[in-house]
């Protein structure tokens, strides 16, 4: 599997990126590619992307959420994916963000945007489109407090 990581300091409180970050239908506001992203309940979700020039959908399962901490996923369909993303406070008013993301290219355009570094571009334009919308908001758009352990849904 390839992986990538990349972070950004975002000028917000750690409790408002976090709560951004869980608004998952939200994704396609800054998510290069990104078609559409459906809850289908506390930790299943139905993702819709165009990748390399490929439409693609997958399915993806909340492993581990933790508020204000970090949340793990990955597929259980389509492309192989699974990451975390981290959430650090770096004084009152900013958070650094850390998006870790593991995948399995399929073929060879895939294998080929991945050597020349397409798909890492990608994740830190939306990072930056992220931080973007965030800082011109300076509010999230909704929240999620729960956690989940392990697969399983710990109500707040």
């Amino acid at each position: 599997m390839a992986v990538i990581e990349k972070s950004i300091d975002v000028d917000v409180p750690v409790r408002a990126a976090y709560n951004q970050w869980t608004q998952f239908e939200e994704f396609p506001r800054f998510m290069e590619g990104v078609r559409s992203v459906r809850q289908l309940d506390d930790k299943r979700l139905h993702w819709r992307a165009e990748i390399f020039g490929k439409d693609l959908e997958w399915d993806a399962l909340i492993t581990e959420q933790m508020v204000e901490t970090y949340i793990g996923w990955r597929s259980t369909s389509g492309p192989k994916n699974a990451g975390t993303v981290s959430f650090q406070p770096q004084g009152a008013n900013r958070t650094r963000i850390t998006l870790r993301m593991e995948y399995e290219p399929e073929g060879a355009v895939e294998t080929l945007g991945d050597w020349l570094g397409l798909l890492s571009a990608r994740v830190e334009g939306d990072l930056r489109r992220f931080k973007e919308f965030m800082e011109k908001r300076g509010v999230e758009t909704g929240a999620w407090r729960g956690e989940i352990h392990a697969e399983e849904v710990v109500k707040k």
